[in-house]
This record gives structure tokens, C-alpha cells and sequence, in this order.
């Protein structure tokens, strides 16, 4: 989806909530994407049980790992593996809700952003101080599908040492995998 930031978070009907960051975040694209909060929300959910400790609902989501050959024990999985959602857009950054966009994306449980490329370097700057991953994706013709997951083998250190390309692991809603090279630079 092609997404201005103030398609990400609409500038004028949420000007009353920008000193409520939870409440805002209810917008995240409400025009693109009606459906997205109610799934990052839900994916939130497992996010909070793997951090309270709760293998019992965190392993329903860890469960999908399998379509990507991991079998390793949940309680392992709980230990290096976050959840959280993804957001797939093809240039966005442009708009006047930028430091909203990502930090609602943040309260939203968001690890990561993937673009052909970011409007502008502030936004992409947002994203890194709201703690989510900045891939790029030289693919303009990426198919990326709600419900779709995305695991990332290996991408703390990938991170930690400053690796700009990494390969990441599509697992489609039937279990099929498929590669995809994301830039981090």
C-alpha cells in the first residue's frame, strides 16, 4: 500500500487525542486500512503473554514457526523471539503526523516498517527512535498479505553489528515459506 503519514495516522480528526498516544493510536490507518489496529492489537496479545511468561498462549503463535521448519521448545522461543506486527507500505513519510505515525505504531506493538523506500529521512529517523526496524525492499513488486508472518532468524545481531542486508522468512496463512531480502540501511 502506498501511505502518506497522514494516511498512517489522519492529521485532523485526531488533533485533540496527539496528548493521548493510546487513544490515538485507535486511527492507525483507519482509511487504508480499517482492520490493522484490530490485528496488531492481536498480535499484542501474544507479545504480552511471551513477556508475562505464559507459554500456554504465546506457544498458540509460535505454533506458525513450524511452516518455517523451526521446531525448536516454546520456552526457548519465548526467550529470543518477539511478536509483534509489521507494516508493508511502498514510500511512506511524506505528510505532517510523522512522529505520530511511528509512535502509534509503536503503542501498537509494531517491530518493523518495509518499503521500496522512505519519503523522507526523519521518518525513517521516527521509526529507529520508536525502536522499529527500517527495512527496505528493493522488490517493487513485494507481495506482503495481512496474515501473513515475517521471521527473522538472527536479527539482534544483525542489528548489533550493523549487517545492512538481512533475509527474512515469509510464512503465508497456509504455512508456505518464501524468502525475502530486506535492507537495513
Amino acid at each position: 500500500m502506498k501511505s502518506t503519514t497522514d494516511e498512517l495516522i489522519p492529521s485532523g480528526e485526531t488533533a485533540s487525542y496527539r496528548s493521548n498516544p493510546y487513544r490515538i493510536s485507535e486511527f492507525t490507518l483507519i482509511r487504508k486500512d480499517p482492520e490493522y489496529v484490530g490485528r496488531a492489537k492481536a498480535a499484542q496479545v501474544y507479545e504480552n503473554a511471551r513477556r508475562s511468561g505464559d507459554a500456554g498462549k504465546a506457544g498458540e503463535f509460535y505454533q506458525v514457526l513450524g511452516g518455517a521448519g523451526i521446531d525448536t521448545p516454546v520456552e526457548e522461543l519465548m526467550k529470543t523471539i518477539g511478536i509483534g506486527s509489521v507494516l508493508y507500505a511502498k514510500r511512506p513519510g511524506d505528510g505532517s503526523a510523522r512522529e505520530y505515525a511511528a509512535s502509534c505504531q509503536k503503542v501498537l506493538g509494531g517491530l518493523a516498517n518495509i518499503c521500496i523506500e522512505y519519503a523522507t529521512r526523519r521518518y525513517r529517523s521516527n521509526c529507529v527512535n520508536w525502536g522499529i526496524l527500517p527495512f527496505t525492499c528493493p522488490d517493487e513488486e513485494i507481495q506482503l498479505a495481512p496474515g501473513e508472518y515475517l521471521y527473522l532468524p538472527g536479527i539482534r545481531k544483525a542489528v548489533e553489528t550493523g549487517q545492512e542486508q538481512v533475509e527474512a522468512v515469509v510464512i503465508g496463512t497456509g504455512g508456505s515459506t518464501r524468502k525475502l531480502e530486506l535492507w537495513l540501511k
